[in-house]
Formats: C-alpha cells, structure tokens, sequence
C-alpha cells in the first residue's frame, strides 16, 4: 500500500494500491475498496490511478464517476 497525498487536506483516502487493472482505496473509516477494470471500466481505473499518484482528487473522483462500481469492500 501507498500512502495517498491528500494535498487537499481534505480527504477522507488514507492509502492505495495500484496494479496492472485495478486500484485498490482505502478509507479513514476502515473501508478497502477494490475497483476494477471489469467493475468500473479500464478509463474510470486508470483516472484513479493518476490521481492517486498525484495525491488529489482521488475521493471527489470516485463519489462523482464511479460510486458504487467496486468489485469488493470490506470493512473494518
């Protein structure tokens, strides 16, 4: 996992995990979500990667273009 930057000081995204198709997001409230080029589409993965990797942007991305469209979640 990767730290995520949150430039913003805003966000509620605490780390990161980025592979070939997907990226994994995890949350200040425990929740781990597992997004998909299958669940949210390869264009949708690859934007969250970018900003993933810039440290801004990653929470207003999801809750606007990809909402619900995880694979799994879990939550602790």
């Amino acid at each position: 996992m990767e730290r995520y930057g949150n430039k913003s000081g805003k966000s509620g995204i605490l780390s990161f995990e980025a592979g070939a198709d997907y990226i994994v997001v995890v949350f200040e409230d425990g929740g781990r979500y597992r997004y998909t080029y299958n669940s949210a589409g390869k264009k949708q993965i690859e934007q969250m990667k970018k900003l993933a990797l810039s440290g801004l942007g990653l929470s207003t991305y999801i809750s606007q273009f990809v909402k619900d469209r995880y694979e799994s979640s879990t939550k602790k």
